[in-house]
């Protein structure tokens, strides 16, 4: 690869190539996509392969005639995934492994770290990972919800130097391309601001669940980690083949130029808020300087139901929303004191002891 340097990477790829008719796998668009992957592990790089489609893999094996409810497509997700491995397997001469996640693995932080432990064992054995949504068991409370995000996430975890979201689209255009025969692709994107946001459609296949909307969140999540992201039509053997020349063939996004470090990256763009701390105004220059310099007279409301080492958003009066970060006390705790107009004496004593969040576990927010 002339212009791209990369030792690890993650490549998504979309239900609607796994399962372009919606009703069972296909190797059609997959074949290059293979092709991709070994010429990359060909030339020493590490990759790891986000793959949706269980759902649409699993659907022939069910009675069509049924509403898809959410316990058939749980079903549909458990059968459907032996598939979708057999129909990658097929495509390679060296082995692959099965990593199913979910939202509340990534949120635990021992269980995220097993997660990379994990994941860098079977690349230092040349094994391929092949990562999906545990979509069988998983409460909608628990799910990612769409495997552009948790690829972003994956990347994050393993610190890849590359995330390429393969679709069926040739990558971001300034409006709907098959709506507008004058569309014009977006080749590079160096900020993804409110205008480039106002870009992405709704979900452009009747499969799948990510539309462009989640393709650029997962963008965000990456870059902010130093990761350099695309999105490529996955269905163009021109497109798969120009990334193994180094070529853009569909939008690239540039990672910023001071990355989060990897806790603040965490808690910012994995770890879900299971709650809300909100602090007078004065608090944000005390927060900036030091996480630990925030006491209990400075909430004035606890929102939520959380635990001691739960993820929390810290949130300003206004409505600014200042930091997410690992709160030391739980919510009761924190709600009780908050109540007592002069703070209950034991208590109060308890949480200055122990400061309500640790600076080595808080995220400063850039935007409200």
């Amino acid at each position: 690869m002339s212009q791209f340097s990369w030792q690890r990477i993650v490549i998504k790829v979309g239900s609607a190539l796994i399962a372009p008719e919606g009703r069972g796998c296909s190797s059609r668009y997959l074949l290059s996509i293979a092709q991709f992957i070994i010429q990359c592990r060909m030339k020493g790089c590490q990759v790891v392969l986000v793959s949706s489609g269980s759902v649409a893999a699993g659907t022939d094996a069910f009675d069509g005639s049924r509403e898809a409810g959410p316990a058939l497509k749980k079903a549909m997700a458990a059968q459907g995934q032996m598939e979708m491995m057999a129909a990658w397997q097929r495509l390679f001469d060296f082995p692959i492994a099965q990593l199913l996640l979910t939202q509340g693995d990534l949120q635990d932080r021992s269980r995220y770290h097993s997660i990379k432990d994990t994941a860098f064992e079977l690349l230092n054995n040349n094994i391929l990972p092949v990562v999906n949504e545990n979509d069988a068991v998983t409460p909608d409370a628990l799910k990612v919800g769409d495997n552009d995000n948790l690829s972003a996430m994956v990347a994050g975890a393993i610190s890849a130097d590359a995330l390429i979201i393969c679709t069926d689209i040739d990558g971001l255009f300034d409006k709907n391309p098959r709506q507008h025969a004058d569309a014009s692709r977006i080749e590079q994107v160096t900020t993804i601001n409110d205008s480039i946001l106002a870009m992405a459609g709704g979900a452009g296949t009747s499969v799948g669940t990510g539309g462009m909307r989640t393709k650029l969140e997962a963008a965000e999540k990456a870059t902010a980690h130093g990761i350099r992201t695309f999105i490529v039509n996955g269905r163009s053997e021109q497109a798969m083949y120009a990334l193994q020349q180094g070529q853009n063939p569909g939008t690239e996004f540039v990672p910023h130029a001071e990355p989060l470090q990897e806790s603040a990256h965490w808690l910012t763009h994995t770890a879900r808020a299971q709650g809300e701390i909100v602090v007078t105004n004065g608090s944000e220059s005390r927060l900036h300087e030091n996480g630990e310099n925030l006491k209990h007279t400075d909430i004035l409301d606890v929102v939520g139901d959380f635990s001691s080492g739960d993820t929390v958003l810290i949130r300003a009066k206004n409505g600014t929303k200042l930091a997410k970060a690992t709160t030391q006390h739980s919510s009761c705790v924190l709600s009780l004191i908050t109540r007592e107009a002069s703070g209950d004496a034991l208590l109060s004593l308890t949480v200055d002891k122990t400061p309500i969040l640790s600076n080595q576990n808080i995220a400063i927010l850039e935007t409200s």
